[in-house]
C-alpha cells in the first residue's frame, strides 16, 4: 500500500510542536531527523535532545490531500505551513537499507555476507564467512566500530578461547570469533531484539551450541579469555570494573564505539587494570586493546 508522504518546512517552528500537529489531523507516523551533520551520541540519561537542524517528515494514508494537510497544519500551528509532498510505495522498511549490505572481508580471511551473497569467486582459499542478518539489531560490519573489532578477531585468531561479547548485537563478533575457532561465547545485551538476531544468526551459522545470551543485568561470569565490548564511550567507561573483573589474567579488553576524542578517557579508565595497546583509528572512530595486568 503506497503512502503520502510529507515534508515540512520548519522556518523557526518548533520540531516537537510540528510532530504533534501531524499525529493530531492524521499521520500514520512522524519522523524527526538530522538535517545537518551533528549527530546525537551520547544524550544524558533520560534526556531526548534533538538535533540543532532537525527535519519533519510525516506519512499519510494514501488518498491523503497534500493541501488539506498544509491548511490543517497551517491551523494548528497557527500561522501559514509550507510542506512538499511525494507518493511513497510500501516498502519492509526495516530491511530497506539492507540492499546496500554486500559481502565485507575484515583482515586475511574473515567475510561478513548477508544471506544469499558469497565472497566475489577470487576470495583466497578457505575464508571463514560469518552469513549474518542483523534484524533489527546493530553490527554488520558497515559501521567503523565493528570493522575494527573484526580486523582485530582475524589477527589474533581466538582460537580455543572462552569470549564474553559486551552488548552483542546482532551476534557478529561472538559469532565471528566461534568460526575463527573460539571454544565458546556469552553475549550480552539489554535490547531484546539483540538477543533475537543473535540467536537466529548463530542458528544460521551453526554455532549455536557454543553460543550463550543473557541479558546484561545478568551475572557475566569471569576468567574470560577475551573481552569485547563495542558500546559507547560513556558505559565503557563506567563498565571497566565490571569488564576488569570478568577478564582472566593476561586475557584481552577489546573496545569500540568511541569517537576519536573520546579515546584517552575511555583509556585511562582501563589503565588501572590493563596494559593498554596502541589505538587504531578509522573514519573518526577508534578501537581499544589491552591485556589484562
Amino acid at each position: 500500500m503506497p503512502f503520502l508522504q510529507v515534508h515540512v518546512t520548519l522556518d523557526g517552528l518548533d520540531p516537537e510542536s510540528v510532530e504533534d500537529a501531524c499525529f493530531s489531523i492524521g499521520a500514520l507516523s512522524v519522523t524527526l531527523a538530522d538535517a545537518g551533520d551533528t549527530p546525537i551520541l551520547e544524550p544524558l540519561p533520560g534526556t531526548t535532545p534533538l538535533w540543532p537542524a532537525t527535519a519533519v517528515s510525516a506519512l499519510f494514508a494514501d488518498g491523503t490531500d497534500p493541501a488539506a494537510v498544509a491548511n490543517a497544519l497551517s491551523d494548528h500551528l497557527g500561522r501559514e505551513v509550507a510542506i512538499t509532498a511525494e507518493t511513497l510505495g510500501d516498502r519492509a522498511w526495516e530491511r530497506e537499507w539492507l540492499k546496500d549490505f554486500h559481502p565485507m572481508r575484515f583482515g586475511e580471511r574473515l567475510w561478513i555476507c548477508p544471506g544469499g551473497q558469497s565472497p566475489p569467486q577470487d576470495t583466497q582459499p578457505d575464508p571463514t564467512i560469518v552469513w549474518l542478518d542483523p534484524g533489527l539489531a546493530f553490527g554488520t560490519g558497515t559501521h567503523a566500530t565493528t570493522a575494527l573489532c573484526l580486523e582485530w578477531l582475524d589477527h589474533e585468531q581466538p582460537a580455543g578461547r572462552r569470549i564474553l561479547d559486551v552488548g552483542c548485537g546482532s551476534g557478529v563478533l561472538a559469532i565471528a570469533a566461534l568460526l575463527l575457532g573460539a571454544d565458546s561465547a556469552h553475549g550480552l545485551d539489554i535490547d531484546p531484539q539483540a538477543l533475537i538476531a543473535s540467536t537466529d544468526n548463530a542458528l544460521r551459522n551453526e554455532v549455536s551450541g557454543r553460543l550463550t545470551l543473557a541479558g546484561a543485568d545478568t551475572d557475566w561470569g569471569d576468567g574470560y579469555d577475551i573481552v569485547l565490548a563495542n558500546i559507547l564511550a560513556e558505559p565503557l567507561i563506567e563498565l571497566a570494573p565490571r569488564i576488569a573483573a570478568a577478564t582472566r589474567p593476561g586475557g584481552a579488553v577489546v573496545l569500540a564505539g568511541l569517537l576519536t576524542e573520546q579515546a584517552n578517557s575511555v583509556a585511562a579508565a582501563y589503565r588501572p587494570w590493563f596494559q593498554m595497546e596502541t589505538p587504531r583509528d578509522r573514519d573518526g572512530w577508534t578501537g581499544l586493546s589491552g591485556r589484562r595486568l
